[in-house]
């Protein structure tokens, strides 16, 4: 084998097992105005900037529609394209916009081809619909969501939108709160998706102990139940981090040694090791306040990003709800305390609320012992949506007694960064011996 052959084919399995780092990024900013091409471009260019981390380079959106247009492509493909940004598309399907959001993706295939459709990492049917569906969501009024069959139907008509286009055969997933995923009556939902996609806040779990020191544990008890009923699929970390300022909630405290310390011990655990998208770059003026920068776009953020503070050396098994398809396990009961936000079609949110619990009756899921792999970043996912986004949310947690692993997420979306070089050395090494 040619040596060029040989490193192309490394290049290659290296691209395979990349995993995906980035923010939210909703269609208007936090006063209600709509963001252009020239705004988005700048949150790229400064989230791929960030002092003292790197890799940054992916954006979830939750809708195809530009802001004050009816059915036009999001100006957030144009920058994506300027500025070489993987996309985790959004649908916004609630409130009967599935007809034109199918509109909008169609329209910027056409327009863009493959400098578009070469970007899309996946594609999310709706975001936090069954959440707000639920008896839950509906008390908070929280807006509104979807049926499971209204849901399908909408992911069924996007799959036959693509098919035959440069996006067929796109990896096809839903974003929800762990609570509407491991709700057996959604079950539909997870037949017809490739993935999962996981919003997770332990800040907004005030039924449970949700101190800061405790939010790791409650982040993977939510990420675990959420395997639990994946069915093999993978599981994307799609929202979570911890408000910077903001009301206490419960136990949790909003501040910007807290917002670190989440940082630190979630997000340095999952990137690199699973698909995550964190909550949020900047969201200023929003209560609670999730952004990493401050008031000015600026690539100084307003804590350590660099992960110098996590190890994988404290890494315990996690027994928590969690069970594969076909597996035997004991009986476990897990409760939660959901919590949602207001928000449509990607626009600015009235705000977060803290939900009491569903029902006084625990959902049962069966559970198993899930061991962590070890890793040099990784961590989990809550649940709940951001500020200048749409969906809403819920934390997760589980009854059952479990210490929180501090290793790489054991997810099946992801390998160890060192993979992706032992891959590179390993063609190498052959390329030598031939």
């Amino acid at each position: 084998m040619q040596m060029k052959q040989v490193l192309a084919l490394a290049l290659s399995i290296a691209a395979a097992e990349a995993t995906y780092k980035g923010f939210n990024y909703g269609s208007t900013n936090e006063d209600g105005s709509y963001r252009y091409k020239a705004d988005f471009v700048s949150q790229f260019k400064n989230a791929k900037n960030l002092q003292t981390t790197s890799g940054f380079n992916s954006a979830r959106l939750y809708t195809m529609i530009q802001g004050g247009t009816t059915d036009s492509p999001i100006e957030a493909i144009e920058a994506a394209i300027e500025e070489e940004v993987s996309l985790l598309l959004g649908l916004w399907t609630s409130g009967g916009g599935t007809t034109n959001e199918i509109a909008a993706l169609k329209s910027a295939i056409s327009t863009y081809g493959s400098s578009f459709t070469d970007l899309v990492v996946g594609i999310s049917i709706g975001s936090e619909d069954l959440y707000r569906d639920s008896v839950t969501g509906q008390e908070a009024d929280d807006g509104v969501g979807m049926t499971p069959d209204e849901l399908v139907d909408a992911i069924d008509q996007v799959k036959d939108a693509i098919a035959g286009t440069t996006l067929s055969g796109a990896s096809i997933g839903h974003v929800d709160t762990w609570d509407a995923w491991t709700n057996s009556s959604n079950s539909a939902v997870i037949d017809a998706v490739d993935w999962l996609g996981f919003d997770g806040y332990p800040y907004f779990q005030t039924t449970d102990e949700n101190t800061i020191e405790n939010a790791k544990s409650l982040f993977y008890q939510g990420v675990d139940a959420t395997k639990g009923v994946a069915n093999g699929k993978d599981v994307w970390i799609t929202e979570t981090g911890w408000p910077v300022s903001g009301a206490d909630e419960g136990e949790a405290v909003a501040s910007i040694a807290n917002a670190k310390k989440f940082w630190d011990e979630v997000g340095c655990s999952i990137f690199g090791n699973v698909n995550t998208w964190w909550y949020i770059m900047q969201d200023y003026g929003a209560s609670p306040s999730f952004g990493i920068v401050g008031e000015t776009l600026s690539t100084t953020p307003l804590f350590d990003l660099s992960c110098s503070n996590y190890t994988s050396s404290s890494s315990a098994s996690v027994s928590t709800a969690t069970k594969s398809a076909g597996s035997s396990s004991s009986v476990a009961t897990v409760t939660g305390s959901p919590v949602g936000r207001h928000g449509n079609n990607g626009t600015a949110a009235s705000g977060f609320k803290s939900i009491p619990a569903a029902s006084s009756t625990p959902l049962i899921i069966a559970t198993a012992t899930a061991s962590s792999s070890t890793g040099s970043s990784g961590s989990s996912s809550g649940s709940s949506s951001g500020s200048s986004s749409s969906g809403s949310s819920s934390g997760s947690s589980s009854s059952s007694s479990a210490s929180a692993s501090t290793t790489a997420y054991s997810g099946a979306v992801g390998r160890p960064a060192g993979s992706i070089f032992g891959a590179v050395v390993a063609a190498i090494a052959l390329a030598i011996a031939v």
